[in-house]
């Protein structure tokens, strides 16, 4: 059965809106034995008659494992996440700080309010990375510790929706979903080797593989691994771009390995319990990384000439989930995940003198970030009123601890005591509460309650309203409202992180050193997110949508010092994270597919989607959150040629980026912007016979090349590289 291309397969589940990238992973029928009725009939309630009222709708996306075998991503999910509607990739601040570190930004909130998780479990391994003054992390983000191999499908959530997630959830939540055991012994093992045209850019190849099947009666497990490098840019990429006789680097490289294992047991037809452990190490290859103006030292040149890393991270996980299905009070879902990761990274030197500079001798830090994680849900169908109910009920409980010495760039100054630890915890508690409510054949309303109570910010409450109602069999109708939050991080709210930089960070007319704190007295971020969308399908392969989202966003929690008044301690002065004003972020996401040949286009088809961002910024300073393009439209023509083959032509254009007009010292400056662009792509997938298929593809047809600007100098937009043209091959063996 042909299937549609990763860009427009938009589904909601009409009983469980808000629930959407949960549903179908929570509740779903024993992989080792079939269901028995009273289940499969809870199971079409749920999903299978709700979804069948809408076949189309604004706020979730799905990317399916043969969407994804059409269209491999060299290395990290993002190279797919980015292509859905409302998705870009981004930096945290127009620096130019790790500018080639973009990560997936969802309508405009930043990339630390976009919440990843894997099977619904939260991945935070990037909060191990400490935020800098201007908001940025050196780190890829946590898209990258599920191989392309073992993922089953990909959720992608925006909107109102989301709020339900709590904390970090205010631009939307990337749920990764892995393959599951099967009944009977099964595998498959991918290679991919992708090379570019121009030698100055890295290659990546990787090996990745998935294994299966039942180990005794109500017993069976699932196995993935992956051996993965991306190599870095030539160190040279971006010589002869900016005014800078230090230009900036180009992309570092990475390399991967990754290894998970899942045993499930059928306690009874109803009950399930799986325990899973996994163990994934990514290691950067160091590229030359500098932020001020000057070569290298002697120190970064020798890393950078042998290809060195400087930055590692391992993450460990241990989890326990439990699922049950108790008749008529409903089914449950109940997970425990133990979340460590250590980070190894050579120490830096501060802001405005040595910054980015390596220490003579070289000293390595150790950051470990500790996650524990537990929630349980209730999903219970009723009817009452004359009306069909699933009444969500879920309790949550966070705990973070985190220990890392480098936090602290330098010594306090006097009169200022720390422990040196670098230590800092939190714990939240929630409860949630959700009814999807069928009011009618056509209208389902879904309010919802989330109470936040966190030891440091106190209590964070998040209400929020959905609907969905079906004009016709064509026409339906989206709508949602709800208060999302996010609260302080464990950098931005301990007393004990200290960033200092020199006169070239200092506001103008404050000399310098001038030092930053954590902040225990923050209050949480918060959002008002509002929604209204509309869906058309003629059931002959033509489909559209159309959004229109509107987020007020206030308290944002920056340490941009020129708009902060710092306390004059005569020999220094002293910033903290603080919040800053409003916040507008509005835009307009849309799609529409065209059928061009065969039943329903099942032939050849036309995809698109369009993003549009109206307002993006911050009121009272009129700079932006994020520096993302004006619009994106992604198209793809899928053409299935035979059924052993088909082909892809995708095309990607970017508007333009419009950068912050005010420097690190509270005066007006000329940072660079970026014009509109388009990629292309071509890509062919032929299934040889059924245990072995292929893949190959042509990446940026234009070959049209973006060079990053020196940090220096205030990169604004111009802070990536786009890397060139590049030729894949995939080969998968599988039985």
């Amino acid at each position: 059965m042909p299937h549609a291309p990763i860009h427009h397969r938009f589904r909601r589940s009409l009983l469980s809106v808000a629930a959407a990238s949960a549903a179908s992973m929570l509740i779903q029928p024993s992989a080792a034995q079939v269901p028995d009725a009273a289940e499969e009939a809870l199971l079409q309630e749920v999903t299978v008659t709700a979804e069948s009222q809408l076949l189309q709708a604004v706020g979730v996306s799905i990317i399916t494992a043969e969407e994804i075998e059409d269209r491999p991503p060299a290395n990290d999910l993002a190279e797919l996440i980015r292509t859905m509607p409302g998705v870009n990739l981004t930096g945290a601040s127009s620096s130019g700080a790790f500018g080639n570190q973009r990560q997936i930004d969802i309508r405009g909130m930043g990339p630390e309010n976009t919440l990843i998780l894997v099977d619904g479990k939260p991945v935070q391994s990037r909060s191990s990375s400490m935020m800098r003054r201007t908001g940025e992390r050196d780190t890829r983000g946590d898209t990258n510790w599920v191989p392309v191999t073992a993922v089953e499908r990909i959720e992608v959530l925006r909107g109102p929706a989301a709020a339900r997630y709590g904390s970090g959830a205010a631009g939307g939540v990337i749920n990764i979903i892995t393959k599951k055991p099967t009944e009977q012994l099964s595998g498959e093992a991918t290679v991919y080797y992708r090379t570019p045209q121009e030698k100055n850019e890295g290659s990546s190849q990787r090996l990745g593989f998935n294994l299966a099947g039942p180990m005794a009666e109500n017993l069976s497990f699932r196995l993935y691994g992956n051996v993965a490098k991306t190599n870095r840019d030539n160190p040279g990429i971006n010589d002869g771009f900016g005014t800078q006789a230090s230009p900036a680097a180009g992309r570092e490289g990475v390399r991967n390995r990754d290894i998970d294992g899942l045993i499930r047991w059928d306690l009874t037809p109803d009950q399930v319990l799986e325990f899973e452990a996994g163990v994934s190490r990514q290691g950067n290859i160091y590229t030359g990384e500098r932020f001020i103006q000057g070569g290298l030292n002697p120190i970064q040149q020798q890393l950078t000439d042998s290809g060195a890393e400087t930055n590692r991270i391992l993450r460990r996980t241990a989890a326990v989930t439990h699922r049950g299905n108790w008749g008529d009070m409903g089914n449950s879902r109940v997970i425990f995940q133990y979340e460590d990761t250590n980070r190894r990274y050579l120490n830096q030197g501060a802001a405005g003198s040595s910054e980015g500079a390596f220490t003579d001798p070289l000293t390595w830090n150790n950051s470990e970030l500790k996650n524990y994680y537990l929630n349980g849900e209730m999903y219970t169908p009723f009817s009452a009123g004359g009306m069909n109910h699933v009444l969500t009920t879920g309790l949550e409980y966070r705990q973070e601890k985190i220990k890392d010495p480098g936090s602290q760039n330098a010594n306090p100054p006097a009169g200022f005591e720390t422990s040196k630890t670098g230590k800092s915890s939190s714990d939240t508690w929630a409860l949630y509460l959700e009814d999807n409510i069928a009011v009618n054949e056509a209208l389902v309303v879904t309010p919802g309650l989330r109470l936040d109570r966190h030891e440091n910010f106190g209590s964070n409450w998040s209400p929020s309203l959905n609907a969905t109602y079906q004009l016709s069999s064509q026409w339906s109708v989206n709508g949602g409202i709800a208060r999302a939050f996010k609260a302080p991080n464990i950098y931005q709210s301990n007393p004990e992180y200290w960033y200092t930089t020199m006169g070239n960070g200092c506001p103008t007319g404050i000399s310098g050193p001038c030092y930053i704190q954590g902040n225990p007295d923050l209050k949480p971020e918060t959002s008002i997110n509002k929604e209204i969308g509309l869906a058309w399908t003629n059931h002959q392969g033509w489909d559209a949508t159309i959004a229109y989202f509107d987020n007020d966003y206030k308290n944002k929690i920056v340490a941009d010092m020129p708009f902060a008044t710092p306390d004059d301690y005569g020999t220094f002065r002293r910033f903290q994270w603080y919040n800053a004003g409003k916040a507008k972020v509005r835009g307009l996401e849309g799609s529409l597919n065209i059928p061009i040949l065969g039943h329903n286009g099942d032939t050849l088809k036309l995809f698109n989607n369009l993003t549009v961002m109206d307002q993006n910024k911050n009121k009272d300073t009129g700079q932006p959150l994020s520096i993302i393009p004006k619009f994106t439209l992604n198209s793809t023509l899928d053409w299935r040629v035979h059924e052993k083959f088909n082909t892809e032509l995708t095309a990607t254009v970017y508007g333009k980026q419009k950068p912050r007009t005010v420097g690190s010292r509270g005066d007006a400056i000329t940072t660079e912007g970026r014009g509109s662009y388009a990629l292309f792509g071509l890509r062919a997938t032929y299934t040889i016979n059924k245990n072995l298929r292929a893949g190959f593809g042509i990446e940026n047809l234009g070959n049209k090349r973006l060079y990053r600007t020196a940090n220096s100098e205030s990169a604004g937009a111009a802070s990536y590289n786009e890397p060139g043209r590049a030729y894949y091959l995939t080969l998968t063996g599988s039985f």
